[in-house]
């Protein structure tokens, strides 16, 4: 998934989204690689451990933690579960990730020090032993992969009824994935109008005709599945279609077009053979497992550059206290998860002053900001404090920045779908930020942008994208935008 994300709307399109419909074979071997990993590289770990010192220490099991999170996150982040013709490509993804999570074990050791209570002769032999046995382990499963394909999967020839957005994703997904027997042959239009060669050209898939000769073209062709890919308008049509095709010994399976539909991190699911749709949903709720790992890695990372920054949060502090009477730390309420009331810390960057005014942003050269003011709010130090919030669990490292509540009450009868934005946690920084969407916000079309960058993330939400956007943050601190 890129990090060029844009929205014109609460919801992406499929083209735009990249999230591909049908992934439940993918889903399980994710997790069954995933698992495997888990159990060689901890595995293995313990076993040398014990062999070494004849019993494995408290601190050993912190560690195996820490690898198992961060084996979670740059694993997913470097796709090394990523389907591959390639062996070189993919002992190439998996090393490379083997040594990115070595390098953050090392300075995780180094900023915390505690390399000493590790014995080297255990590490030493453990990385390469593990990841050798995992290079073995995702070989062996690349071979039997392809030998089921080759040896269990049966191509079917299937048509997709419709030509609009829904339909032209579905040939693409359908032709890309690997889990699927289905060969697309070609579209079938609704009616004669659509039939026009250069509407045609833009498809990605031959048009093999119109709906009313869908029985020929089954027979013609030997279609054994049909993808009926008709917009919700068209329900009667939809019925009529399944009624009609029961004799023709087909598999019919009908797509419905819900992108035509404003939507926030949808999905589908099944409940008691009953098919449930979400066209509003809560990542924080959609994705309990990965979300909770998303919480850890929040706490470890909050905590662990807290100690790391200690020394510039003294710094900082010292200068703040000395540029103008006031606290050093700067609180105010914004809204957080489902608008739910927080309480933000932030370094104090402005000198006292009454905060009555409506919508009343930093500006350049605003004599309310102090020398030290400047700086800190340029270079985005003034943001670091809401690590402790982070660590309350009141924000994310990542998510939609928390705005003003003055601003929230100007802006959301302003900007569609605007406190939707809230239907995730606020984070430190975003996709937003890294697109160049800080600071001062002057115009509404610039307020516009950043709420869909943030619609955006919470409609393409995953680690990965988190790892991303917190690599990408550093390189976007400093911006002519911010006063």
């Amino acid at each position: 998934m890129e990090l060029g994300l844009e929205s014109n709307k609460l919801s992406s399109s499929p083209m735009g989204r990249q999230r591909r419909l049908l992934r439940n074979h993918e889903t399980l071997m994710f997790w069954a690689q995933l698992f495997a990993d888990v159990f060689i590289v901890i595995g293995s770990l313990g076993l040398l451990t014990y062999w070494n010192m004849q019993e494995i220490p408290p601190y050993y099991r912190f560690l195996a933690i820490i690898i198992v999170l961060a084996l979670f996150a740059i694993y997913s982040a470097r796709g090394v579960y990523r389907r591959s013709s390639s062996l070189w490509r993919l002992t190439g993804r998996l090393t490379i990730a083997w040594s990115l999570l070595l390098f953050l074990l090392l300075c995780l050791g180094f900023i915390t020090k505690t390399t000493d209570m590790f014995s080297r002769q255990v590490l030493l032999i453990w990385a390469p032993t593990a990841l050798g046995l995992q290079l073995v382990n995702h070989l062996c499963l690349n071979k039997l992969i392809k030998h089921y394909h080759a040896q269990l999967s049966q191509q079917l020839p299937v048509i997709i009824v419709g030509a609009g957005n829904i339909a032209q994703h579905l040939v693409n997904s359908l032709t890309q994935n690997r889990w699927l027997p289905d060969r697309v042959m070609g579209i079938v239009v609704a009616n004669n109008d659509q039939l026009d060669p250069t509407s045609s050209e833009t498809l990605p898939s031959p048009v093999l005709g119109v709906v009313a000769n869908l029985r020929t073209i089954i027979k013609q062709h030997g279609i054994r599945r049909i993808y009926i890919a008709l917009p919700l308008a068209a329900s009667e049509q939809i019925e009529s279609l399944h009624i009609d095709l029961l004799d023709m010994n087909v598999d019919v399976i009908w797509a419905p077009d819900i992108f035509a539909l404003n939507l926030l991190n949808h999905s589908v699911r099944e409940v008691a053979g009953v098919p449930l749709i979400s066209l509003n949903e809560s990542p924080l709720t959609s994705s309990r497992v990965s979300i909770v790992i998303k919480g850890i890695m929040d706490r470890v990372l909050a905590l662990a550059g807290l100690l790391m920054l200690s020394p510039l949060f003294i710094a900082i502090a010292i200068l703040v206290k000395r540029s103008s009477p006031g606290p050093v730390f700067f609180k105010q309420q914004r809204h957080g998860f489902d608008g739910k009331l927080i309480e933000i810390y932030k370094f104090r960057s402005m000198k006292l002053h009454n905060d009555a005014e409506i919508v009343k942003q930093a500006t350049k050269e605003d004599p309310r900001v102090t020398k030290i003011g400047k700086f800190i709010r340029k270079s985005s130090i003034d943001e670091l404090p809401q690590l402790f919030n982070v660590l309350n669990g009141t924000m994310s490292l990542v998510g939609p920045r928390p705005h003003a509540v003055s601003h929230n009450d100007y802006y959301s009868d302003k900007i569609n779908a605007y406190l939707a934005r809230h239907r995730i946690k606020p984070g430190i920084t975003g996709l937003a930020q890294i697109k160049g969407y800080r600071g001062e916000t002057e115009t509404l079309e610039k307020m516009q942008k950043r709420v869909e960058l943030d619609l955006a993330y919470i409609n393409n939400w995953s680690l990965s994208l988190d790892i991303k956007i917190l690599i990408k943050t550093p390189f976007s601190l400093i911006s002519k935008n911010i006063y």
